[in-house]
Order: C-alpha cells, then structure tokens, then sequence
C-alpha cells in the first residue's frame, strides 16, 4: 500500500470528497445494537453477501457445518462461526469471488424427540400416527422451530449468501442421499447384518459413537459367586455393576497364567439363580489385578465380551427388549425393567447365598445424548457400510498434507483412527430422516432401488416376478444416520450428484477452508474426506481449522448442566456483536481450547470505544490550506512503513491460520501505533485547524485500517468507513479492498521507535521527579548519528515538551542519563535532581542488566541448546547478550561522569 501526500492542492480523483458529516450527527458514544441492525439490513438489501461464479476471479469457498435444525447459538457456534466470517469477509475484501453456504443438520434422534414432545402436549402418541401423518408434524415443527439458530448467527454478523441456505431434508438433498446409497450397496459396500450396536432404550433406536455421552456415576461392584460343576462347595467369584445380565453369561474366564485359576481349567460353573452351566475359558485379556480376577463373559451385552464370544465361539444370549426390558431368554424378571430387574437380583442373590460382597464403585456410564437413557451395548440387525477401502484415500490425503489439519498435532489421532476403522451402522429406528431405499419381498428377499417404482422394475427384471406389484413390495421403516447425509455436505449443497455438471458444483468445489471441532474429527470430517474422493474424485476442501473448546475461566466445558455458560445473544445486547466477536479471538489459538471470560468481551467493547473516539476526533477537526509541519510529513511516512509492517506480520499469521495473533497485531496497530502514537503527534493544538494533507493521509490511514479490522469487527468498522468519506448507496466495506503491502522505510522505523522510547523516559523521569509538564526540559544527546536526532526533535519537542535536542561530544555532568539503543541522552536538569534516588535507579538497571545477561550466557552454555536450536534463534541470543553489555557499560559510565 502506498499512500500519496501532496505538498498544495489534491489531485482531482486521487483522493475522495471528504464527507461532509457533523459532529452534531455522529453519537458521542458508540452505539452497537443500533449499527448493527442498520447495517446488517443494508448487507442483506443490497445481496452483499451473494456470490456466483466468474471465471475470471478466484473461487473461496467455505460450508458451513450445518448446526442441528433443532439448535440454538452456544458459545462453540459463536467461536466456530466467527472464524468462518473472518476468513470469508477477507477473501471477499481480496478479490476472490466469496461464497459462505449456510445450512442446517435435521438431526435425526434430536428433532424426532422434540417432534413427539410437541405431539405429546397436543395429547398425540407417535403410535397413533403413520409415517405419513408423523411426517407432517415433523415438517410443521421444523418450519416454526429450525430456522432459528441461523438468525442467531445474523446477529453475529455472519456473511453467509442466505438464498443458498441448505438444509439435509430438502428434496433434492434427499434424493443424493438416497442415491448414494443405492450406488455403494451395488458396489458392495453396504450390506445388513446382526452387530453390536449402541442402543438407546427410550429412543429405541442405534446411536453413533458420537451421540454416546460418558458420566462418571457411583456404581456399586457386585461380587457373586458361581459354583464348580462337580465339587461341592467350591465356587469362583466374579464382580459386576451388572448383575442383571448374569442370565446371558456365556462364559467365566479367567487369565492362563493365573495361579489362582489353574484347578479351574477346563471345569465349568453354574450360573446363579437359573442354574445354567457354561465353561471356564482361558485368555489372555484378563486383567488379574481388577476385581477378583475372573470375568463374566457376556457376549450380546458388551461389545469387548462379544468379540472374546467370537474368538473362543461362545453362544450369544440377547436377553434385553428393545425398550430395556427383561425377555423371555432371560427366564426370570421377565418385562421387568433392567434397572428394577438388577435391585431385585441382587436381593435374590444375597438370600439364595450366592452374594459376596458388594463395593462402592465409580464407572464411566455411556447415555444418549439426546434422551438422557443410559446405552445398551446390543446386538442389532442394521444396516452397514463397510469401511476400510473407504478410509485409504482420506488417510493418505490428510498423512500427505493433500488436506490439512491445523493444527498438525490431530494428525496423528486421525491416523490411529482411519487405520483401526470399523464398519459404520448407518441406519437408526426412527421415522425424521431419511427413509433406507431398501424393499422386501414377502420371502425376505431385499431389493435396493432408489424408490419403490424402480425396486419394482428391477424385481421384474432381475427376478422375473413379472406378476409382482408394488403392494408387494414393503420399504425398510428405518432412517440414515445423520452423518450419512451430512457426509456428503461439501458436494451435496451444490447437488453434486443429482447434476455433476452444474456450474456451481464445477466452480465453487472442491471448497477451500472447513472451521470445526475436533470432537467430530473422526465422525464428520474424515467421512467428508472419504465422500469426497469416493464420489467426486478429489478433496472436498484444502484447509480444516480445528478450533479447541469454550471454557469457562476455571478450566471447565461449558455446558448449560454447570450454568457456566452464557447466553450469545446476552453477551452480544451487553457487549456488542463486535466486542464479543473479539474477545472471544483474543485467546482463542487453533486446536487449543479457549478460556472464556466475559472481560475479553469487555476488552473488545473498550477497542470498538477507542476507534470510535479516534473517529469523533478526526471528524471533530478544522481543516486549513496551510502546509504540512515537517513533523506531520514525517509521523505519516512512519505510519505508512508502521502500517505495511504490521500488515506483512497480519497476512503471515493469516496463511498459517493464527487467527488470534493476526487480531493481536492488528488490535496494537490501532490503539497503540494510530490512536496513541499517530493521533498524538498530529493532533493540533486546541481551537487550531489541521492542515488539509495532513488530513487527507490520516483519513486514508483510517479507511486502510477499517478494512484490515474488517473481517474481525465488521459492525463498526463499516460505520465509520461509510461516514469517513461520501459513499454512493450499495457500497460497502464488505466488498472494499483489503490493504496490500507497501514499501517499508525501515530506517524510519527506528528513528520512531528512538522517538517514542525518549518520550517514555522524559515522561517517567517527570513523574519520578514531580516535574510539571508545562516545564520546558534541557535534552542533549551524545550519538553518532545526529541525523537520526536532528529528524524526530520537533515531535520529541511536541510531545515531550523539551528544549531543542543539543548533541554533545561527552557526558553532561550533574545530568539525568539513560540510553536509547547505543546513544545516550542527558536531561539536564540541575539542582533538581536527587542524587541519591538517581544512584539508586541506575544500580538497579545495572543489576536488572546483569541478571538478564547471565540468564542469556546460560542458555549460551547449554550445548544442547547451541546445537539443536535454529541459527538465527541463537544468534538473537548472542545479540541480546551484546545489547545487554552495552547497556552495563553505558550505565556504569553515568554512574561515573555523574560522580556517583
């Protein structure tokens, strides 16, 4: 970026018209919730956030994770989707033809529950209902109820291009769901089969991994002894929390090498209270030290008990109803509830004489995420996709850095994860959602067809059944999992697969950067990953952004069950769109979880304050033709190379993803280099004009900052810039250009920071010293570089109020000394200086210095650190090291020349 100054008159069409706006119109203070509805109603009048493909621009491309059609704005949506909005805004300021798709997720356990809730209060039982009429309701319930989370992320300030919003049940999303389904079943990747399943008791239906909650809960250890076959009185004792399901027990086993069990070998037991034998096998995956040693093995109630089941060929005894009730296998407490059943057994237990003892213990318990209902491990017949070809591409594609995670450390989770991967169950008994394309015969025969016509014709075909008709034919009552759907959602928004050569699908994918949690690394991300290479033959996005987790300031998950979480759109009426959007970024590293608390928003609302201030004193100016003080010239060369420097810093951090160290250099930019530094220096003197170059530069400067704090701030930053200067109505900020880096006078840069240093230690010495700034201070300089001192005295004498900087050739006697980099200053200050709190000050910077130097030749010694460090980092080091003896000596000469 470069910025023209021009010594008179200002060339037609180089600068704009300087708005004419009042003081008297602009509010005394910043007012976020009136800004924010005004413009985010002229984005949305406007389409500013509309996108379609130009050939002749770069296609950026973000989905955005569909947040459940039931949802409502927590504080990980907050994070999550300010980030999304920050990379986005920015492309779109940079030229690249932006597209952010909104959605949402029908979330099928979630919004089928509210559905029957709502069904419920009208006095309605699912039960009553067919699919059809349930369907009805589901629909209605999403029209008034799903839409509500993404007019919470309106108020965000979130850019989607809203006419592209997608949801997984539209029609045509549908149908590519479907299709897909019906194209891996005849590649042979999905088949139905009986395995071991999450399953949730009140919702009746098989869980993802992901929707399964673990709670520690206190528990109680059972101990219960079975007796040997063939010896009277002997027994081995087992501990479970699960004594209702002894009745399915397949099995004890109990570790080879175990002593203790060796007579044991080959015999059987009885299983208590049903009076069943079953064997005593060996294996290894017995733990001796937990319990007693010996275990229950249960294969149709534990998934590790299932896979020993099928190692050693145990029978399977599923003794469970799907609503967590006791079946007739269980041959006792038959239609009990388990929970009841296990109180009762116990009971039994102790007075038949088969209890040993009984133990307080705490578990992990897994329970829906949805209902609350603690999971059965169960064995089910669903239907599976099977996995390992699947998973190839998507782990070379993330090993081999063809897809990105950043950070880089989930790597290596991602790799344990694809290379141990299991089957995926991708149906759940439920009605929302959608319907497996599966049809049966009255035989049991099963025709996978996109819809009951073509099962019917390829019945008739493949079958020859020509007398067949579609009463025959009965469509499978379950649904897709969810993240069946939503695995397709990178290609699916853009109906991929119904119409692979729209031009959407050929211009926005595969998309750019994916934002999301590492929770769902595994469940969604690396499934996209999959989908992507399997049906569109490429990665679905190059970047995935790993954001860690919202916690409250002692370190704990927000959650509404601890009350630690607050609500968005509080924040946002308390602090501002804007303010919450940067204190949420302030502390908010990749992959690492972010330690909330409502002062960084307090933080972000005072920022919003000082750039409002700096705007009302810059609008709050006369303006004269009179020429530009030297000083002025040159403070605005400085923060031109300021500005290109912090810029170059700004776009660094944004191509490695550091989004909060990108707003950190941007935040200092602004409140320490232009409001504290810049301002101040050109700021004129009360009731005194400003001239017009002057004016025009720092006008430019705040234009070119609003568009680098844009993408962080968007509310604020687009009233200002649309009042800094007359706008014609449909501009805006969102569609301005970001700042380029210019050229950097890194000389300059130096002078200045002398320049701010002097000022510093004039001020401090002020204020140690009493001295009142109306008093005019002597300065002498001892340097060899007078230039350097001779450049930045007319600022120094502005903002420090001294004298006229004399450059000596040796040390003023009696003076106040410090240095500034290797030049000395003198402020000579006569008989006010106190000697002895002058020795003192001097002593401890002398002893600060050495202590510092000594860390540095620590470090300096350490040969592990020598070798293995980069050689600029030790080299910067060795500087330090110089610096800091320079210094020592420096003061070590003041303490002389100034007879201390």
């Amino acid at each position: 970026m470069r910025i023209f100054v021009f010594p008179n008159a200002v060339p037609e069409g180089v600068f704009r018209t300087i708005t004419t706006v009042s003081m008297s119109s602009i509010s005394k203070t910043y007012s976020p919730t009136e800004v924010e509805d005004k413009w985010y109603a002229y984005w949305l009048k406007h389409k500013v956030f509309a996108s379609q493909p130009d050939p002749a621009k770069e296609p950026y491309t973000i989905v955005i994770p569909p947040p459940n059609v039931t949802g409502i704005l927590h504080m990980g949506h907050m994070l999550n989707n300010t980030i999304q909005d920050i990379l986005i805004r920015k492309a779109r300021m940079e030229g690249k033809e932006a597209l952010w798709v909104p959605g949402t997720d029908h979330a099928s356990i979630a919004t089928e529950a509210k559905v029957v809730n709502m069904l419920k209060e009208r006095g309605i039982a699912k039960t009553d209902l067919t699919r059809e009429e349930f369907l009805t309701y589901a629909f209605e319930w999403k029209e008034k109820y799903g839409g509500i989370i993404l007019e919470q992320l309106k108020k965000l300030g979130a850019s989607c291009d809203w006419d592209r919003t997608r949801f997984t049940m539209d029609e045509t999303y549908y149908d590519s769901v479907i299709e897909v389904f019906v194209r891996l079943y005849n590649k042979g990747l999905i088949y139905r089969g009986v395995r071991m399943v999450n399953w949730d008791p009140q919702g009746k239906t098989a869980l993802s991994d992901e929707e399964v909650i673990f709670k520690e809960v206190q528990s109680r250890l059972v101990y219960i002894n079975y007796p040997v076959v063939g010896e009277d009185g002997a027994f081995v004792t087992i501990a479970t929390v699960r004594p209702e399901t002894i009745m399915a027990d397949a099995a004890i086993c109990v570790h080879p090498e175990d002593e203790r069990y060796t007579h044991l070998h080959g015999k059987k037991v009885r299983i208590p209270l049903i009076d069943r034998e079953i064997p005593v096998i060996l294996d290894e995956y017995v733990t001796m030290d937990f319990g007693t040693g010996a275990l229950k093995v249960t294969p149709a109630h534990d998934l590790n008990d299932y896979e020993l089941g099928q190692k050693h060929r145990l029978p399977v005894l599923d003794i469970l109803n799907d609503d967590g009730t006791l079946n007739e296998k269980a041959q006792i407490y038959v239609g009990v509830d388990r929970f009841a059943a296990r109180k009762a057994i116990i009971k039994e237990l102790e007075e038949k004489g088969f209890l040993e003892k009984i133990e307080d213990y705490k578990s992990n318990v897994g329970t829906s995420e949805r209902t609350g209902a603690v999971i059965e491990p169960k064995l089910s017949m669903q239907w599976w996709l099977k996995m390992e070809d699947l998973a190839k591409p998507a782990l070379d594609a993330v090993m081999n850095d063809d897809v990105a995670l950043i950070p880089a450390k989930f790597k290596n989770t991602y790799r344990v994860w694809m290379e141990n991967i299991h089957d995926w169950c991708i149906s759940r008994q439920l009605w929302w959602g959608q319907q497996i394309p599966a049809f049966y015969l009255k035989d049991g025969t099963i025709i996978v067809a996109k819809n009951k016509r073509e099962a019917l014709r390829k019945a008739q075909r493949d079958l020859q059944l020509f007398a067949l008709t579609e009463q025959d034919l009965e469509q499978d009552h379950d649904v897709l999992d969810t993240w069946f759907s939503s695995w397709l959602w990178p290609f699916g928004v853009f109906d991929a697969i119904q119409d692979p050569e729209n031009k959407d699908i050929k211009y926005y994918y595969p998309t750019s950067d994916l934002v999301t949690g590492p929770d769902i690394l595994f469940f969604w991300v690396a499934r996209m990953i999959m989908a992507g290479y399997e049906f569109m033959g490429e990665r679905p996005f190059k970047n995935v952004y790993l954001t860690g987790i919202v916690r409250d300031a002692k370190g704990r998950k927000m959650s509404k069950q601890l009350g630690n979480s607050p609500d968005p759109l509080d924040l946002i009426a308390k602090f501002g769109a804007d303010g919450v959007r940067t204190g949420l970024l302030f502390s908010a590293p990749a992959g690492n979880d972010l330690l909330f608390d409502e002062k960084l928003c307090e933080q972000g609302r005072n920022f919003c304050n000082k750039v409002w201030n700096a705007f009302r004193l810059l609008k709050g100016w006369e303006i004269s033709d009179q020429p530009a003080p030297e000083g002025n010239r040159l403070a605005v060369a400085w923060f031109e190379s300021k500005l290109n420097t912090t810029l170059a810093e700004i776009l660094d951090h944004f191509s490695k993803f550091r989004i909060s160290d990108a707003l950190h250099a941007a935040y200092k930019l602004i409140w320490d280099e232009f409001c504290s530094n810049y301002l101040e220096i050109i700021k004129p003197a009360f009731e005194t004009p400003i001239d017009r170059e002057t004016y025009e530069a720092t006008l430019t400067f705040f234009d070119q900052l609003m568009a680098l704090m844009h993408p962080f701030m968007p509310f604020i930053t687009e009233e200002i810039w649309q009042n800094l200067r007359d706008r014609r109505e449909g501009e805006s900020l969102s569609r301005a250009a970001y700042p380029t880096v210019g050229a950097v006078d890194a000389a300059l840069l130096a002078d200045f920071d002398a320049l701010f240093e002097i000022v510093t230690k004039i001020r401090e010495t002020r204020n140690s010293k009493g001295l009142s700034p109306k008093e005019e201070l002597p300065l002498a300089v001892r340097t060899d570089a007078p230039a350097r001192f001779n450049r930045i005295d007319g600022i120094v004498r502005k903002l420090a109020n001294t004298s006229p900087i004399r450059v000596v050739e040796e040390d003023v006697a009696g003076a106040t000394a410090f240095l500034v980099n290797v030049d000395k200053l003198f402020i000579e200050l006569g008989e006010k200086i106190d000697v002895e709190a002058e020795r003192e000050r001097i002593s401890k910077e002398i002893e600060y210095n050495e202590g510092f130097m000594k860390s540095v030749d620590a470090k300096l010694s350490n040969e592990r650190f020598v070798a293995n460090a980069k050689p600029e980092i030790v080299e910067k080091e060795r500087q330090k090291k110089a610096d800091a003896e320079r210094k020592i000596e420096a003061l070590r000469e003041a303490l002389t020349s100034l007879g201390l």
